[in-house]
């Protein structure tokens, strides 16, 4: 008898150990979006790491509650302040929710990071480059936007850049920046039916990353619409998988050095488009593949004095990166507080490692 009440006692300790520690990590991932990475980098892990963290606590909850523990407390007290944060990521808006003003102009917008037209072969229902292009930009017009918003835009020859997209994208003025590479250029562009009086580049130091921006002039409203790739990355899932299941110390260690280089280098990049947009004489959205999720110091920087189109018109899970759907959600459309969204669609289209962002705001 006095064994086995050992023996509970010692599980309920570890239990109740196991509880703090997850609790814990929950905890740092709310505060991952105030701490700047720059300086501590590690936090942004837990941010990272939010929509796993949360559903282990809401587990140990159940769990807890089963065994009619009084530790629940413990993942429930971690649980609460998610509350108002799960809704960057699953949103159950319909259009019944919806109202849509009866006057005025929307603007509808679509972005979307195409990963250099390479998704082609396997599932994808395209078989080459030349196809995977033909099939991005046949869903782009089916959307009839008013403004495009591309990142990793790659070009064979990116000398003839303007008259490839003005003859593949009639009726729209284009404005790109392409970084020249070994298969020619790749970078940012930005493509507007809506008449363009101003544009601009803002480059990352030691960055192929960089966003544009296009002023735009709708009757009576001015705004300016950033175009947004900041710092990717760069790991191989698959790679870095195959690693783990080998136990290879290198591709860890790689894994780790790359993504350290990554979340200390974007909010630099941040706060420098942060300073344009402030400096800006007239309202802003920002669009584009933050390479950071909702639980971040990126997205808590640029959604000052921005609505979030996905958590106003949104509906069901908001993950735009298809590799680790429904975790990830790195692609935005924010707009100015005093306008409105009145639909935002992520179709799962399979021409890019991540979808398209579509929405339509109101002015």
């Amino acid at each position: 008898m006095a064994k086995r009440k050992r023996k509970n006692r010692l599980f309920g300790i570890t239990s109740r150990v196991l509880m703090l520690i997850v609790a814990a990590l929950l905890a740092l991932s709310y505060l991952s979006i105030v701490i700047n990475p720059a300086q501590v980098w590690m936090v942004s892990l837990s941010g990272l790491m939010f929509v796993p963290l949360m559903t282990l606590n809401m587990v140990l909850l159940f769990w807890a509650l089963h065994r009619r523990s009084r530790s629940f407390l413990i993942p429930l007290l971690a649980l609460l302040p998610s509350f108002f944060f799960i809704g960057r990521y699953v949103q159950f808006n319909s259009d019944e929710t919806i109202e849509v003003p009866a006057e005025g102009r929307t603007v509808k917008i679509v972005t979307w990071n195409v990963g250099r037209f390479a998704m082609h072969g396997g599932n994808t229902g395209v078989s080459s480059r030349e196809e995977c292009i033909d099939s991005v930009f046949s869903f782009i017009k089916s959307q009839e936007p008013d403004i495009i918003c591309l990142q990793e835009f790659s070009l064979r020859n990116g000398q003839k850049a303007k008259d490839y997209l003005q003859k593949r994208f009639k009726g729209y003025n284009a404005e790109y920046y392409l970084f020249p590479d070994d298969a020619g250029s790749f970078g940012n562009v930005t493509l507007s039916r809506l008449p363009v009086n101003g544009k601009g580049k803002i480059k990352f130091e030691e960055s192929a990353n960089l966003a544009i921006y296009t002023d735009h002039k709708v009757e009576d409203r001015r705004f300016r619409v950033y175009n947004c790739h900041f710092e990717s990355y760069n790991i191989s899932f698959t790679g870095l998988i195959r690693g783990l299941a080998q136990r290879d110390s290198t591709v860890m260690a790689e894994t780790s050095s790359k993504m350290k280089r990554s979340i200390t280098r974007r909010p630099k990049q941040v706060d420098k488009v942060f300073e344009d947009i402030e400096n800006c004489p007239v309202e802003s959205f920002v669009c584009g593949d933050f390479n950071d999720n909702p639980m971040s110091y990126t997205y808590y920087r640029m959604t000052r004095g921005r609505k979030d189109a996905f958590v106003e018109a949104g509906d069901g899970f908001g993950a735009t990166y298809s590799l680790l759907w429904p975790m990830l959600r790195i692609d935005y459309v924010l707009y100015p507080d005093r306008y409105k969204a009145i639909s935002h669609d992520i179709p799962r289209v399979p021409y890019s490692d991540h979808y398209p962002v579509v929405t339509e705001i109101h002015l």
